[in-house]
């Protein structure tokens, strides 16, 4: 793995593996979100067994932190290198005549959604975290019901944390419309499929992000 990441080519590749890997995580967590739009009981037999599911837990979970992790980080390592690159090369051309303002400005965009995750783990994961290994409560149940639905409409009761859920959906999509193509190039997708992945990359990057924010505005207003 380490000689893997000591090349430029290999570094692009190994990111475009977590940057896969993690769009995959966000079609599974929007599938399970958007059930408490149409059935409160769906919505929470889909989160209890997320929750307390021994693969999900020990296997996946500690996956899934290390694939943002080293998203993130390896994110910056090659903007690092990038801009290194880029200072020969653009005092000879305009680099902005040759990339989108999107491929410019995906460290910023990165950044603040970095920052929305941590805000969404400090909202949902780690309280979740609290009740199951430090309360030891593993039922899923308050009051004899399912607390899911519940804690979900809860969080999306204030109008500035929808707004802020809102806002970082932008910045998603605004980062998966370059990222969703530029991680398929990186694994070798550049060939007779290109075209095709460009209509889906736009289905996904806009239709996803749109897809959360529909949740949170859903649940702000028929709380």
């Amino acid at each position: 793995m380490s000689g893997l990441l000591k090349s430029s080519i290999g570094r692009k590749f190994a990111m475009a593996l977590s940057a896969l890997f993690l769009m995959f995580f966000l079609l599974q967590h929007f599938a399970i979100n958007i059930l408490s739009v149409f059935s409160a009981d769906a919505f929470n037999e889909a989160s209890h067994f997320m929750g307390t599911f021994w693969a999900v837990q020990y296997l996946l979970q500690p996956v899934l932190i290390f694939g943002v992790v080293f998203h993130f980080v390896m994110g910056f390592v090659l903007e690092i290198k990038n801009k290194q690159a880029r200072q020969v090369s653009y005092a000879k051309n305009n680099g902005a005549a040759n990339s989108s303002w999107m491929s410019r400005n995906m460290i910023y965009s990165g950044l603040f959604i970095l920052i929305f995750i941590v805000i969404h783990f400090i909202d949902f994961w780690i309280p979740e975290l609290n009740v199951k290994y430090i309360q030891g409560d593993m039922s899923g149940l308050h009051n004899g019901e399912f607390r899911y639905f519940h804690e979900l409409q809860e969080k999306f009761l204030p109008m500035w944390r929808v707004a802020l859920y809102c806002l970082g959906f932008v910045f998603l999509a605004l980062h998966l419309l370059h990222g969703f193509n530029s991680a398929f190039q990186s694994v070798g997708a550049n060939n007779k499929y290109t075209k095709g992945l460009k209509g889906i990359s736009k289905v996904y990057a806009i239709g996803l992000p749109l897809g959360f924010i529909f949740i949170a505005l859903f649940h702000h207003f028929n709380h």
